[in-house]
């Protein structure tokens, strides 16, 4: 291979990562770019998490344990990325955990700050190993619209997240979105998009993708 060809070759993509709120469809994006594109998709621990349906019915004393879990889980992912030929599609990612869910739990009182400090040790030991994702797709939503998913997808636990606790989630997203830097980053507003319903949205956000990726309009 020449100099000129080195230099017009695309490094390979490894990782693309979709972030969001609660209810804002990323499972359901994830699911359909992974079968558009032939992406290996990493799905966040929820069906079989032994925490998540405790911590609904009691954030302060389960708030610690649920935070360790989903940082083991998807550390992990990032890892399956050595071992994996193609690209992988991450629902959720290990920044998240940290720098929203976590810091909103110690902010709002249900994780004591030495519990905190101690999770966000070990987030940082984790993260000296873990290379950003080559895009980053934020999904965001008003809250009617995340109300309005998490209530269709009949997950019973979930009837106990409050407005509040989503209103603060969404403003830490935005606080971490505005200062992200880690990568390329692409943000798409999801109110009126639906993926399943309406192919044309999907297009639209695979088309706005493809720009992200291959520099196509």
């Amino acid at each position: 291979m020449n100099d000129e060809s080195k230099k017009m070759e695309k490094p390979a993509i490894k990782h693309i990562a979709v972030a969001g709120n609660i209810g804002v469809g990323k499972t359901t994006l994830v699911t359909k770019l992974a079968h558009h594109y032939g992406w290996k998709p990493k799905f966040e621990a929820v069906d079989n998490n032994p925490y998540l349906a405790d911590f609904y019915g009691d954030m302060s004393k389960w708030a610690f344990n649920l935070q360790i879990y989903f940082l083991n889980s998807r550390f992990n992912h990032i890892l399956d990325l050595k071992d994996e030929a193609g690209t992988i599609i991450q629902d959720r990612t290990i920044y998240e955990d940290a720098f929203i869910f976590a810091k909103n739990l110690r902010d709002s009182g249900f994780l004591s700050t030495r519990d905190y400090d101690t999770y966000f040790e070990l987030f940082q030991t984790m993260v000296r190993t873990v290379t950003p994702p080559d895009l980053l797709i934020y999904l965001k939503a008003d809250i009617s619209k995340l109300t309005g998913q998490i209530s269709k997808r009949g997950r019973g636990y979930e009837n106990t997240i409050s407005i509040k606790y989503l209103e603060d989630l969404n403003r830490y997203y935005e606080k971490w979105i505005g200062e992200y830097e880690e990568g390329k980053l692409l943000i798409i507003d999801a109110n009126k998009l639906d993926y399943v319903g309406n192919p044309d949205d999907l297009g639209f956000v695979i088309n706005k993708i493809d720009g992200e990726l291959f520099g196509l309009f």
